[in-house]
């Protein structure tokens, strides 16, 4: 099968390893890599199959700027909500072609251990259980690929668990100890679950590989950017500091802020995402924690 990764960063990079056990992939990205198969927007679109890894602080402008609907079918690999406009991915994606063309992928997954070969297993979300399937046959043997039909809830839970991983950042940048953090991310999770009941999300999303497995992953380990966000944090740097020492995306930054709209609009019980949003305001992470445990 011939497979089109759009998007060169660590995470596509990944992917188009991943995928090229099984198929002929091909990748694209903004500006030209020196890398296998690399061919032009315009020829990658072309293809029937695509992977779609670009930041959600990104895609409205790429998909109004490059996106003509043609059949393809697309598999979204990237988590977060857009900032400017508080809508989820599916909610973007589906101003330019039909939601039973789309897949979104969620679950535990380090670009660097795919990379590595290492095991994992990921869901494919989708209202098209067929098409779920057949991206779930590109994958490699070392990674497992489960269905679910809630891309509400695996929306929710791959964009939250970013913010709660700049919390956990705080947390251990701020040396509060395992206790503290334990009670933070098992918080965090019933936090996500509550605000996903508002969209119609399942529970079991949260508590499955998409919410607890990967907010367990990532709100635990300095390979996780948006952890090292908070890390960040905990030692005062401004957010536009920390992103420029990152030099990637980090999703939970923009997510945070668009969390915080959407609390105010519907009147949604955020506290953590909204200590985070705080903080990355310039708020004291040491008064944050203060006004969390006084809740």
């Amino acid at each position: 099968m011939k497979i089109g990764v759009i998007g060169a960063g660590k995470w596509g990079t990944a992917l188009a390893f991943a995928f090229a056990e099984k198929n002929d992939v091909y990748i694209s990205s903004r500006t030209p890599r020196d890398v296998e198969n690399f061919i032009s927007t315009d020829e990658i679109l072309k293809l029937e199959y695509l992977i779609i890894t670009i930041p959600a602080q990104q895609i409205s402008q790429w998909l109004k700027e490059h996106f003509v609907f043609s059949g393809q079918k697309v598999l979204v690999a990237s988590k977060g909500i857009e900032a400017s406009s508080g809508k989820f991915l599916n909610e973007i994606y589906s101003e330019y072609l039909p939601l039973e063309n789309i897949c979104f992928l969620s679950g535990p997954s380090f670009a660097a251990e795919v990379m590595q070969s290492l095991p994992t297993a990921l869901v494919i979300n989708s209202t098209n259980d067929e098409l779920s399937a057949k991206f779930g046959s590109f994958f490699p043997s070392f990674i497992k690929t489960y269905t679910s039909t809630d891309v509400m809830g695996a929306e929710v839970a791959g964009a939250y668990k970013n913010v709660i991983a700049i919390a956990a950042g705080i947390c251990e940048g701020l040396g509060l100890g395992k206790n503290a953090a334990a009670s933070l991310i098992s918080r965090g999770l019933v936090e996500m679950q509550r605000f996903g009941h508002n969209y119609g999300a399942k529970d079991e999303s949260f508590i499955g590989l998409s919410g607890a497995g990967d907010l367990f992953l990532t709100a635990s380990s300095t390979m996780s950017r948006n952890f090292r966000v908070g890390l960040g944090l905990a030692e005062g740097k401004s957010k536009e500091k920390i992103v420029e020492e990152l030099g990637e995306v980090a999703e939970g930054i923009g997510t945070a802020y668009a969390l915080h709209v959407i609390a105010k609009e519907k009147k949604i019980y955020l506290p953590i995402a909204t200590e985070v949003y705080k903080i990355l305001e310039g708020k004291d992470p040491k008064e944050s924690l203060k006004d969390l445990l006084s809740r």
